[in-house]
């Protein structure tokens, strides 16, 4: 036991210095977190040290490999292609949800969305905070999960519940209130494996490594972003609407290539900042999802929604370019699709259908919202 402590603080120590792990190093590592054989003093300093040094693509790629293989429950929709979309937290940007409001806009066009994400740790209203306002299930069984998929053509896994993870990350993330490598390769650590993905991150620098990480775990295709504000002195995990995008693509070929987007491509001005924003309260923030979703709320938000579902529609075919996919995404969302799909997702995504449409109505009416 003595010598396990001490090779794993070596290593930890290592790490504080600026020095990478091997693959295996790092796989080792995190499957002794994962199995709780670590005390809880030395796992959270192995957390902090490899996210403070900034984990490399292969120290990426043998954390997720970790957390797949010892802490994640599995599932196989029956559906056609999954794609995952979200972001990694952390960013010095606290902007509403806007993955989730992608999300439903890419799948009320055909598009098969497998999320995996989690409650706030960094930012007000994570993923999942936001979706239980709305009456999705998110402390459900990946089962019912996986029905939701097959059903209503997206879902979501909640990455801090032990019915999902039932070895660790529920427990570590439960614990800790900073965000780690394991905002990035836990997101990647999805039960239903898609092989797309659109992930934003919180750092530039993690563009193109958080790229070919994906590319080392299997993704087909797959597109990381991180965007900026009008000046530039705060960073989001999405496509920004207000300044410079940074994205590194994924080809199916294995090819990575890098570029950025502008606002003014997709002809986008006049947004405000504090549109963005997300506030404290889980049940406004509910309110102004709603609103949106139905086309009664039209701001800045609306805007970023449709630019964030435009990297999915390119990536899967359903636009020949990301102005196009940021077009057909403004048509779908002032159709109403994007709402209806929310509503078939808040039946399927639950153990009490009938209960969670009464509650899902009841909510439209709050938010003065016809549909």
């Amino acid at each position: 036991m003595e010598d396990r402590l001490k090779r794993f603080g070596l290593r930890v120590d290592s790490l504080i210095k600026g020095n990478d792990l091997t693959r295996e190093e790092t796989s080792e590592m995190f499957r002794e977190v994962m199995l709780d054989e670590q005390p809880a003093l030395q796992q959270g300093a192995f957390l902090a040290a490899i996210t403070a040094k900034g984990p490399t693509p292969v120290e990426l790629a043998a954390a997720w490999e970790a957390i797949y293989e010892y802490d994640t429950v599995k599932v196989t929709p029956n559906v056609g292609p999954l794609v995952d979309n979200c972001g990694t937290g952390m960013d010095t940007m606290k902007t509403f949800n806007i993955s989730t409001a992608a999300s439903l806009v890419a799948a009320a066009d055909g598009i098969y969305l497998a999320k995996h994400g989690a409650r706030a740790i960094t930012s007000k209203c994570g993923v999942v905070d936001i979706l239980e306002a709305l009456g999705v299930d998110v402390e459900c069984d990946p089962q019912l999960v996986k029905k939701s998929i097959e059903t209503a053509g997206i879902g979501i896994f909640n990455g801090m519940s032990g019915k999902v993870h039932p070895t660790a990350l529920f427990r570590i993330l439960s614990q800790i209130r900073f965000g780690t490598i394991l905002n990035m390769a836990g997101s990647l650590a999805n039960p239903a494996s898609p092989t797309y993905g659109v992930r934003g991150v919180y750092n530039p620098e993690l563009v193109g490594p958080v790229a070919e990480t994906m590319r080392e775990i299997g993704y087909r295709k797959a597109i990381v972003v991180h965007g900026l504000n009008k000046d530039g002195s705060k960073g989001m995990d999405e496509v920004s609407s207000l300044g410079r995008t940074f994205v590194a693509e994924l080809h199916e070929d294995g090819e990575i290539i890098k570029y950025d987007l502008e606002p003014k491509q997709f002809m986008v001005q006049h947004v405000k900042e504090s549109e963005l924003l997300c506030s404290f309260d889980k049940q406004e923030e509910a309110m102004h999802f709603l609103r949106i979703l139905a086309g009664e709320e039209v701001n800045s938000r609306k805007d970023i929604i449709c630019l964030n579902a435009a990297p999915i529609m390119f990536m899967m075919g359903k636009a020949d370019s990301m102005e196009e996919g940021y077009a057909r995404s403004i048509e779908i969302l002032e159709s109403g699709k994007a709402l209806k799909k929310l509503r078939q997702w808040v039946l399927a995504q639950n153990l009490d259908p009938a209960q969670s449409t009464a509650k899902f109505e009841s909510l439209l009416q709050k938010a003065e919202v016809s549909a």
